[in-house]
């Protein structure tokens, strides 16, 4: 099955600082690649648990004593490395986001390029499609979803438009959806506006805001002391939490302080923001938005 090249993949391992009999987790295995680099810097009593929810992952498990491949949402981390024992890590890795390998599977309907049905789910347990979000949300729902998730400035016309076209027929494809929605793509912004509308769906299908916000907040409790946070962004929402997170240990308002009045966050930040150099966008386009932070527990 095919993956594509991890993204930034010595600079997110490197961020570990790893440990040869460390335990480390990678909450979004994918293809592995991000797990195989970490694994060839383990030693024989080093320990990795990856998550992955889509079940095309699956096939890619590794065959190495060293490694566990848990088939759930890292939203859950914390619950499953406690079924394994494990109360405390010493590094996390997230690469977020889509995997390539989804983008390119048609019928999965992530990508722009193809026309499928109406999906765009990253687990097949996952009771919300996009066909429920464009057919099913009020009107309201969906203004706030084009607005919030896909920074869509038509959000309002956007929402009035599928509202008036699902009253004829339901929308079933990708491709319907298009044309619905073609009064809003001039062929100069086509490409970039449809970016956008997909992502807005697939962020609300796949409740990703809520995922990383809950993932963040077990990050404390499960990291040791000098433990390190890999964590790879590729659109505003994303690196808008982790740099809040990092800097507050909150997502809104100021870090809360101790009774003397100092700062009392679980992080400091390590090294500034890290993207991708010119000759990975080249090898790997999906590279060209990423963002990586990383953080040591303190």
């Amino acid at each position: 099955m095919s993956y594509h090249n991890p993204v930034l993949l010595k600079e997110s391992v490197d961020g570990l600082n790893i440990k040869e009999d460390g335990v480390y987790v990678d909450v979004t295995f994918g293809g592995g690649g991000h797990s195989r680099e970490i694994l060839s810097r383990l030693g024989e009593k080093g320990k990795l648990y990856a998550f992955d929810q889509d079940e095309d992952a699956l096939e890619n498990a590794l065959d190495d004593e060293r490694f566990q491949l848990i088939h759930e949402n890292f939203r859950y981390m914390t619950q499953f490395l406690k079924f394994y024992g494990i109360r405390k890590v010493d590094g996390i890795l997230a690469d977020f986001g889509v995997s390539s390998h989804q983008f390119d599977k048609a019928e999965r309907g992530f990508s722009t390029r193809f026309d499928a049905d109406l999906d765009m789910r990253m687990s097949k347990k996952n009771t919300i499609s996009a066909h429920d979000v464009v057919n099913n949300y009020s009107y309201d729902e969906l203004r706030r979803v084009l607005f919030e998730y896909g920074d869509l400035r038509n959000a309002n016309a956007m929402a009035k438009a599928i509202e008036a076209a699902r009253e004829e027929s339901p929308i079933q494809t990708t491709d319907q959806l298009k044309g619905v929605l073609k009064q809003f793509l001039p062929s100069s912004k086509e490409h970039k506006i449809l970016a956008q509308i997909y992502q807005a769906i697939r962020i609300e299908v796949n409740q990703e805001i809520e995922v990383i916000k809950e993932f963040l907040m077990q990050t404390p409790g499960i990291l040791e002391a000098g433990g390190r946070l890999s964590m790879i962004s590729y659109h505003s929402l994303e690196d808008r939490l982790v740099k809040r997170f990092i800097r507050a240990g909150r997502f809104d308002g100021d870090p809360e302080k101790d009774f003397y009045g100092n700062i009392d966050v679980p992080f400091k930040k390590v090294g500034g923001l890290i993207v991708p150099s010119r000759e990975e966008i080249k090898l790997n386009n999906r590279a060209r938005s990423a963002k990586l932070r990383i953080a040591e527990r303190i």
